[in-house]
């Protein structure tokens, strides 16, 4: 590994933001500088909660401009979260703005999904955990509610590759973000016949899965001309935003576990392979596609999605909390008194969350949370005993023990989570890099490039770029304790 002069212009979209980072390999470290941050809100018209697309489109080309301003770049990467798409016509024009997750339209298609085809036959076929929101949910509500647009559509692209489509003409399909379609066969790595046919999806729309890596084409000679740019690489890097963070964890070890830790908690262990069979089907535990066809064993666990959304709240109330003062004031009140499950079905939607706690505490006769103070500790330690749910399941599953835990993401600016982690959980925890998912997506651009080996390097590098830190379980025996009742109000 030598170090380059090459950038290269990483654009991830998160949760609420997305964001323009240049990344270049210096003195065996990755060097990032973020030239463009925008607003990534959905908007709802009509009662449909969209992805603001073209709206996006224009901020990126406003990041192309500023990452040449900045000395250019070689290629560019495009991350985000799983399961949402655009369809295109025969024309290659978009039919309407992608649809966000968090829309209802997929409100009881489990249900009918399944009246069509087993659940358990999904499972088989796909290893991917159930949730309201898969791509495959989606795409029947528009079989079962507006047939006419899939009629009508050409090519079906998840939204990295909906953006990398705008920027070359080209429609691929990269590996991870087909992975979280539950359309994905996860042993063949291919479309799966008998559940397309079966739900009656079209595929046809289906376009080519290329390896995470792929060098899907070169900025359109348009775009080079509107934004005066040379032409630069387009990769199909690993664009579901938890793959690019998995690459990003630094250790050299096999075997090991993370939590990639955002509005989501990903909790998880990089395997060679699948492991679907009735015990993966009833932890309901996703086998994710990882880089280099590698598996990603994981639970999607509702995240920092508690604490942002509260925040909101408060705010909508006059209190203009900092997630430092949030962090304080859970510190200051009594712990192990009351417990939710951050997965059950109220905390999904946007809205009065430190309300919906009370009531989920009211209902499970527990001492309801009153403070401010007193919701972030039951947030906190609530995620933190959801972890360890989520290790026993997967360690039961892989039959394999991880004595460390490795948080990833900007989940670990609380320090309070991560020592509560470390408690539940009676592991060590080493926390960072705080920008996983951006370090991942710069190290694929430069394994495609040439200019990082493998994984393995890119985790070496990444490890000696970045600032870790350890946190040592505490308090075991009141943990062990507090999980014992916390396990009582999970819902699964």
């Amino acid at each position: 590994m030598g170090d380059t002069k090459k950038q290269v212009l990483a654009f991830d979209f998160g949760g609420g933001s997305g964001r323009a980072i240049l990344g270049s390999l210096k003195d065996g470290r990755i060097h990032m500088e973020e030239v463009y941050r925008f607003s990534n809100d959905p908007v709802t018209v009509n009662g449909t909660m969209y992805w603001d697309t073209l709206r996006h489109f224009f901020e990126m080309k406003q990041g192309i401009v500023k990452a040449k301003q900045k000395g250019g770049f070689e290629s560019i990467g495009i991350d985000t979260w799983g399961v949402d798409f655009g369809l295109l016509d025969a024309h290659g024009d978009l039919l309407e703005s992608a649809v966000h997750y968090r829309d209802d339209r997929t409100v009881g298609m489990q249900e009918e999904v399944f009246r069509v085809i087993p659940k358990e036959r999904v499972y088989e076929l796909t290893g991917l955990q159930f949730e309201n929101f898969n791509t495959i949910f989606q795409l029947y509500a528009l079989v079962k509610k507006r047939p006419w647009i899939l009629e009508k559509a050409d090519t079906f692209l998840l939204m990295p590759d909906l953006f990398n489509y705008f920027l070359t003409g080209e429609k691929r399909a990269e590996f991870t973000m087909a992975a979280t379609t539950q359309l994905l066969d996860a042993r063949e790595k291919k479309w799966s016949k008998e559940i397309l046919n079966a739900l009656q999806i079209p595929e046809r729309i289906l376009p080519e899965i290329v390896p995470s890596g792929t060098v899907v084409g070169e900025l359109r000679e348009e775009i080079c001309r509107e934004l005066g740019v040379e032409p630069a690489k387009v990769i199909a890097i690993t664009g579901h935003d938890t793959q690019s963070a998995v690459i990003s964890v630094p250790t050299q070890e096999k075997d090991f576990m993370f939590i990639s830790c955002g509005t989501w908690s990903l909790f998880g262990t990089e395997l060679d392979a699948p492991v679907i069979g009735e015990k993966s089907m009833k932890c309901n535990i996703s086998n994710e596609g990882g880089y280099a066809n590698t598996t990603t064993l994981l639970k999607n666990i509702i995240g920092l999605w508690l604490a942002q959304e509260s925040r909101r709240q408060w705010i909508r109330e006059g209190q203009e909390y900092s997630f430092g003062e949030l962090e304080k004031l859970a510190l200051e009140a009594e712990p192990f008194q009351s417990f939710i499950d951050p997965d059950a079905p109220e905390f999904v939607p946007a809205g009065n969350i430190p309300e919906r706690i009370r009531e989920f505490c009211r209902r499970t006769g527990q001492k309801v949370p009153q403070t401010t103070g007193e919701i972030m500790c039951c947030i906190n330690q609530s995620l933190a005993l959801k972890y360890r749910y989520a290790l026993e399941q997967i360690e039961s599953c892989t039959e394999k023990h991880y004595p460390v835990i490795h948080m990833i993401g900007g989940g670990i600016q609380s320090k309070l989570l991560c020592q509560m982690t470390a408690g539940a959980n009676g592991r060590k925890v080493i926390a960072g890099p705080v920008e996983a998912t951006a370090l991942g997506n710069i190290a694929v651009q430069m394994m495609a490039l040439g200019e990082i080996k493998d994984v393995a390097e890119a985790r070496r590098i990444i490890a000696d770029s970045e600032t870790t830190y350890e946190y040592l379980p505490q308090d075991v025996e009141k943990w062990d304790a507090a999980y014992e009742k916390f396990k009582t109000y999970i819902q699964e």
